[in-house]
């Protein structure tokens, strides 16, 4: 069913320059971290992979690509309404991704530079392949007479402190699912060129390999930890990551259903195959992943989409604050109790899987 709820108009620090998201559940966050517990760690088991990957990274496939060319030069005016809304808040929730990945990066590489010389540098090339996909994002915001005050966002948003293990599975989710998302809209679109509305999905053959590139390098830091893989409790988070990027992509993405509608795509079909892509990927390197499979998985996050619909519709309406907070509870627990049927759905013993491909 379409979300007929109309969307407020979109809200500037002063002009040209859009108000950050509230800060929900669902926006993208900023990181920080243990950083000496991140610097002692050791890479030798697998320094190999670690040092090809280094190599990859500095070959920098990139450099050349990201350069905006003529097809930019004009007006976009022809994007108009709800399509022109929600395509900047994609433009939007994307930059501010890939800025705070940039911000979590370069600060890695700066206290871990003179302690673990390997993983500075690393960090120190992913920090400019996301400056480079952040101020891309951002000039594409500036074709729609909008942008992000990168350095207020800097300085005024609140950052969420992960340990290590934590920063290392939800950047690796990140990067991986950032990968299936990128390379399906541009395959869709390759296929069906009348549906882009804009050049920057062009970009993202080759944009999608920075985030692979990036998947495969945290893939390759968890395996020279094999600590943070090989328990009981490594089981429990990776179920815990895995289910919060899929249901925050599933929820934020059926929400703004006209985006993807607009490039021709069926969100849900489209979400489906990216969290499948991505559970499977993810396999490689957890211990375990979902059963994204079992006929109640997607059910129960269409449940939990519906009642997110339901949330942002009464946020949005003119109601007193003590009634909306009081009209969101059975929503809020709605939403809870899908994701904790989710949680203790059996999982796929993916050890056990590669051992068997094997």
């Amino acid at each position: 069913m379409v979300d007929s709820l109309k969307k407020p108009e979109l809200q500037e620090l002063r002009p040209g320059v859009k108000a950050p998201a509230k800060d929900t559940i669902l926006t993208p966050r900023f990181y920080t971290t243990d950083f000496d517990e991140m610097a002692a760690m050791d890479l030798s088991i697998n320094e190999d992979e670690m040092l090809a990957i280094l190599d990859e990274l500095r070959a920098d496939y990139n450099r050349h690509h990201f350069v905006r060319s003529e097809v930019f030069d004009q007006s976009w005016d022809c994007v108009t309404g709800e399509t022109r809304q929600v395509f900047v808040e994609f433009l939007e929730r994307s930059c501010t991704s890939e800025f705070s990945g940039f911000l979590l990066y370069k600060e890695l590489s700066r206290r871990l530079k003179g302690k673990n010389p390997l993983l500075s540098e690393c960090f120190d090339l992913i920090s400019r392949d996301e400056a480079r996909h952040a101020g891309f994002l951002n000039k594409a915001m500036a074709d729609f007479n909008m942008q992000l005050d990168l350095g207020f966002l800097t300085k005024t948003k609140d950052y969420t402190f992960f340990k290590p293990k934590f920063i290392l599975y939800a950047t690796y989710l990140s990067e991986k699912i950032g990968y299936w998302r990128y390379i399906t809209i541009f395959r869709h679109l390759e296929s069906h060129p009348e549906n882009e509305i804009y050049p920057i999905f062009r970009f993202f053959e080759n944009w999608c390999q920075d985030e692979n590139r990036h998947g495969d390098f945290f893939s390759a830091l968890m395996k020279s930890q094999p600590q943070i893989l090989n328990d009981w409790k490594a089981r429990l988070w990776c179920r815990f990551f895995l289910l919060s990027v899929f249901a925050t992509m599933y929820l934020n993405d059926l929400r703004a259903r006209g985006f993807y509608e607009s490039l021709g795509l069926n969100v849900r079909e489209y979400d489906i195959e990216v969290i499948e892509k991505t559970n499977s990927t993810a396999g490689r390197v957890f211990p375990v992943t979902l059963n994204v499979e079992h006929p109640s998985f997607f059910k129960r996050l269409d449940v939990a989409a519906a009642a997110n619909s339901k949330l942002s519709k009464i946020a949005e309406s003119n109601q007193p604050k003590p009634l909306k907070k009081l009209q969101q509870l059975p929503h809020i627990a709605t939403i809870g109790w899908q994701l904790v049927q989710l949680y203790f759905l059996k999982p796929i013993d993916a050890m056990a899987t590669r051992g068997q491909v094997r």
